[in-house]
């Protein structure tokens, strides 16, 4: 794999799977499984030991924002199954005890080194307290967020729906954010972003798009990386 797929690189040549279609698959089911086989992240996650894919879009970016510095306290929403919390892990230096790692998810999540997990909803009335208590000096230096919710097919309610997910981590991470702090999160262009970016605007100084390249052209799917908490 060449480095102009995302910088992905190794030299191995990526050769294309294609499945016969099985009865017990639905379409949508043989697209998604031809993807996985043929995604190079999928490969490159699996060779690494990463749990997701996904673990290359938080390292792309930071590699070009610089955000998970050694000795931050970081918080990651949604965070099942890792692959975010183990790159925060390794860039904070937490197994070493430098940094803090701490990730919340409603799905059971196997241990990682370096990271505390609690299998809590992040929006519940004790969810605050209850990780302020665990964190260094009861705040947090950075809030990941790569959750998105359940979709049902129809797309203006799925970016309702995700937008508003990614609200509810925006003002999760105004509570427990330390001034100076960052927020990144996952978002969806659609049109409604721009309500979470005027909120995000008053709160950070800046407040940025990003798309890394380990996320599909096709899909969707940005982030949005808000640094420079003014705190409350």
């Amino acid at each position: 794999m060449s480095k102009d797929r995302g910088g992905l690189s190794g030299g191995q040549r990526q050769l294309h799977v294609k499945l016969k279609r099985a009865r017990k698959h639905s379409a949508s089911s043989q697209r998604w499984l031809e993807r996985q086989l043929n995604d190079p992240y999928v490969a490159a996650a699996r060779r690494e030991g990463y749990r997701s894919r996904a673990a290359f879009k938080l390292k792309e970016m930071d590699d070009k924002y610089h955000f998970l510095k050694p000795g931050r306290r970081v918080v990651d929403l949604g965070a099942a199954p890792g692959g975010w919390s183990q790159i925060a892990a390794e860039r904070v230096h937490s197994v070493s005890g430098k940094g803090q790692v701490i990730a919340i998810d409603i799905l059971d999540m196997q241990r990682l080194a370096g990271v505390d997990v609690l299998l809590l909803d992040f929006m519940a009335p004790e969810a605050e307290d209850t990780l302020k208590a665990l964190l260094r000096d009861g705040r947090a230096d950075v809030v990941l967020s790569d959750m998105a919710a359940p979709t049902i097919g129809h797309t203006r309610t799925d970016h309702l729906r995700i937008m508003g997910l990614a609200e509810a981590a925006a003002h999760f991470a105004f509570d427990v954010l330390s001034e100076g702090g960052v927020f990144l999160s996952k978002v969806f262009q659609g049109g409604t972003e721009r309500e979470l970016l005027d909120l995000l605007k008053r709160k950070f100084a800046s407040v940025r798009h990003v798309k890394p390249p380990a996320s599909r052209q096709h899909s969707a799917e940005l982030y949005v990386l808000a640094t420079g908490f003014r705190g409350e």
